[in-house]
């Protein structure tokens, strides 16, 4: 008896077949399963953890990143064409004018061309003394240049204008009148790219802004407007009428400094807004209506006194804009103007 009871003990300990059958598949997928989740879980722990990281590295990464950007941008002015391209990418302002901000990446634009061009063409050497004061002076220009640039903006969207990309065209195909001819536009672009180091695109931006400024100028300057059209009635009144007196009458009468004056033999094609291509128009004499000048100087009343195969001479009345200006410098009274970088004023 006790013989049995022994070999039933030495049965029950014997472990269980490791064959699997349809009964005990079930059981053994189990037990696989079972042993996989003890490498599973740690790994997926784990992993976790190195997302978390990676998320505080990243954000830690960025702060350091604006840091370093904002002490190089700010306190350090950094001008670099690196610096200048990042505030291409990322729109930072470098000053408000009237609630407008003014773009880091536009006046960086402007400052470099300008000390890009004073060192190849001038010379100029920035670690001279008389070199530095040029350099603080350019940045002081510079800035000036694109809060000016900046209201215009906030200006034109309360009075509803724009610069068309024709209007944009047209006058960058006037640009490129020469005495010798049209120089095409790939010439152009070298010329721009020498001198000034801007790209096509570039060139385009600087010269709508400008357009859209003289817009702006114009529309706002009703006193001129007033001017002008006493200078009409009185050409029309009296077509011989001399020009220097007249405006020294329409100054008295207006308060606007109108301005006379004689251009001498200059080309058919003469930079100079546009007015010799007009007064090579006219007769003998003859005076022509109100121009704006496409150089943002206002209007012009021209009449020609001489004219040839090529060349015209001509005298002219010049009505000043002053509007803008004036309300710019009141914006600036009125402490509407905050510039983030400090400049020092120069004379």
């Amino acid at each position: 008896m006790k013989k049995l009871v022994s070999k039933l003990r030495l049965r029950k300990k014997t472990p269980p077949t490791s064959r699997i059958t349809s009964d005990t598949i079930d059981q053994h997928r189990e037990h696989v399963l079972a042993g996989g989740r003890r490498f599973k879980y740690p790994i997926q722990y784990a992993r976790h953890k190195l997302v978390f990281n990676a998320i505080i590295i990243s954000f830690l990464a960025v702060i350091i990143a604006v840091a370093v950007g904002w002490w190089q941008l700010y306190p350090q002015q950094n001008t670099s064409d690196f610096m200048y391209h990042v505030t291409k990418v990322i729109p930072i302002p470098v000053a408000t004018v009237d609630g407008q901000p003014v773009l880091y990446s536009d006046y960086l634009m402007k400052y470099i061309s300008s000390i890009r061009y004073l060192e190849r063409k001038e010379q100029l050497n920035t670690k001279t003394d008389d070199g530095k004061r040029q350099v603080e002076y350019i940045k002081q220009k510079s800035m000036q240049y694109v809060i000016a640039n900046a209201y215009a903006v906030k200006m034109a969207k309360q009075l509803g204008l724009s610069v068309s990309n024709s209007e944009l065209e047209t006058y960058l195909k006037d640009l490129r009148q020469t005495s010798a001819g049209e120089i095409s536009e790939q010439t152009n672009n070298a010329v721009i790219l020498d001198y000034y180091g801007w790209s096509p695109a570039e060139y385009h931006y600087i010269i709508k802004n400008e357009l859209l400024r003289q817009k702006v100028s114009y529309a706002m300057d009703k006193p001129a407007l007033g001017a002008v059209t006493s200078i009409k009635d009185a050409i029309k009144a009296d077509p011989n009428v001399d020009y220097k007196t007249l405006a020294s009458t329409i100054s008295t009468k207006t308060g606007i400094k109108v301005e006379y004056g004689t251009s001498g033999w200059v080309p058919k094609t003469n930079q100079d807004g546009g007015l010799a291509v007009q007064v090579s128009k006219l007769k003998k004499l003859e005076s022509s209506s109100d121009i704006k000048s496409t150089s943002g100087k206002g209007y012009y009343f021209v009449r020609l006194l001489d004219i040839n195969d090529d060349q015209v001479s001509y005298d002219y009345i010049n009505v000043p804009l002053t509007a803008f200006d004036k309300s710019l410098e009141k914006v600036q009274a009125d402490g509407k103007v905050s510039e983030y970088i400090s400049i020092p004023k120069t004379d």
